[in-house]
């Protein structure tokens, strides 16, 4: 696996002076998905073609938990780019990205907690031309009202104020907020506003059989290869 989470995952582990623990981190896992090898999904990984970018602003040891889901647009999206987050320091690559002029960044984040004239609910007709790079910020909700709060280096972008319908069917970590999406799901939102519903898809897709195999391997369920999650994936392989 050589995308941009896995590269930044590496980066991580080579810096740790005591190795990382997660539950269930002494099972072996496969490289690639990160779920146990007898419930592997790489087989189904889908095939799409994307022009929107993301960057990845992860913190910590977010590329270093089995459950991250910013891994999963890696997955999907080539032109993912993903950094680690430091309040003192800023990666000077990540830098040189938002001043690429190619790229139309926007800084995916509720309004409420940007200045008004900042927020924007839909891709400006600026970016035509441009390619829409979508900076997540990949973190517990906690940790990223913080990373928001503290980057000043995004004060230059919009914020893109998303007004999801549907809840979050994110199972593999407990919030407090039915309405707190994962990051993989606020790529398939930003995906669909960008024209790239097709992309979207395959991502809700990627992540609803990635979330059924990690809770398979979790409880040692039967793999279901007629299960909802397998069919909805079946159109993107």
């Amino acid at each position: 696996m050589s995308h941009a989470v896995a590269r930044l995952r590496a980066e991580r582990l080579a810096r740790s002076l005591k190795p990382f623990v997660s539950r269930g981190s002494r099972s072996e896992r496969c490289p690639g998905c990160r779920v146990i090898p007898e419930y592997c999904l790489c087989g189904w990984q889908p095939r799409v073609e994307v022009q929107a970018a993301v960057c990845l602003l992860m913190y910590d040891v977010e590329a270093l938990k089995p459950s991250n889901t910013g891994w999963l647009i890696a997955d999907l999206v080539p032109d993912t780019h993903a950094f680690g987050w430091q309040r003192t320091e800023v990666d000077p690559r990540l830098l040189a990205l938002l001043d690429d002029p190619q790229y139309a960044p926007c800084v995916v984040f509720p309004g409420e907690y940007a200045a008004p004239e900042r927020v924007i609910q839909a891709l400006p007709p600026v970016m035509a031309g441009r390619r829409p790079l979508f900076i997540l910020l990949d973190a517990t909700w906690t940790e990223a009202r913080k990373m928001f709060r503290k980057s000043p280096y995004l004060n230059r972008f919009p914020v893109l104020s998303l007004r999801p319908e549907q809840l979050s069917r994110y199972r593999l970590r407990r919030s407090k907020h039915d309405e707190h999406l994962c990051t993989a799901e606020v790529a398939a939102l930003c995906l669909e506003l960008a024209g790239e519903a097709h992309a979207a898809g395959a991502l809700n897709a990627w992540l609803d059989l990635f979330t059924e195999r990690y809770l398979g391997a979790k409880h040692r369920w039967q793999i279901d290869l007629q299960s909802s999650a397998h069919q909805a994936l079946r159109p993107f392989l």
